[in-house]
């Protein structure tokens, strides 16, 4: 039943069919590449590739701060911010649902201070990024773990250190960014962002 990956070309058995889970669409590799990129087949967009659209999504974003829908998502994801609950170090997320540990990130966010329009940037650079891929994955899911890949990285861990000199000890502890928590972090930014990102798609902006 379950003898073949669903992936084009694919020659593997889904994982369902073997001794190594329960995957009935997706051999082991196939499987790990849609956690980690939300599609079994492309993988993530690299920062170089990305770098031109998030300009062009900060520069329109700063000239249009006064904007309606502007506003209105900055103030979604301050909400985002205030609702995530209490800050939660990154060593501290085991065996937490991938819900709560997406409102951690959030938390995260909230912490570091990072500016809410950085944030609805990632939104709008994804979607720059996808419409004009000659090769797009046109799936929200797609879309919306590459626009959570963006916001998990920009406070992404946690980071201590005790003592001084060369007898100091540090502690770096970064959450993974894969799964289901992806999932929960772009959903919620595509809430926040979705109606700022209908302005900018009618902009006059050519890449």
């Amino acid at each position: 039943m379950f003898t073949r990956c669903r992936v084009v070309g694919c020659e593997r058995p889904a994982r369902a069919g073997t001794d190594d889970g329960l995957d009935t669409r997706f051999c082991r590799q196939h499987s790990d590449h849609y956690s980690r990129h939300g599609s079994p087949y492309k993988r993530s967009y690299t920062a170089k590739e990305l770098a031109p659209y998030r300009k062009a999504a900060l520069a329109w974003l700063e000239a249009n701060a006064e904007d309606q829908w502007v506003r209105n998502a900055v103030d979604r994801v301050e909400t985002l911010y205030r609702a995530a609950g209490p800050h939660i170090e990154a060593f501290r997320l085991r065996g937490l649902s991938p819900e709560a540990r997406a409102k951690a990130a959030w938390a995260r966010l909230r912490k570091a201070a990072v500016e809410p329009r950085q944030v609805i940037a990632a939104w709008l650079t994804t979607e720059l990024a996808i419409q004009n891929d000659p090769q797009r994955e046109s799936k929200s899911e797609f879309k919306r773990v590459q626009a959570a890949k963006l916001v998990h990285r920009m406070a992404s861990g946690t980071h201590k250190r005790w003592g001084d000199g060369t007898s100091a000890k540090e502690l770096h502890v970064f959450p993974r960014s894969r799964g289901q928590v992806l999932r929960h972090i772009g959903k919620d930014l595509e809430g926040a962002a979705e109606l700022a990102a209908q302005r900018f798609e009618r902009r006059e902006l050519f890449l």
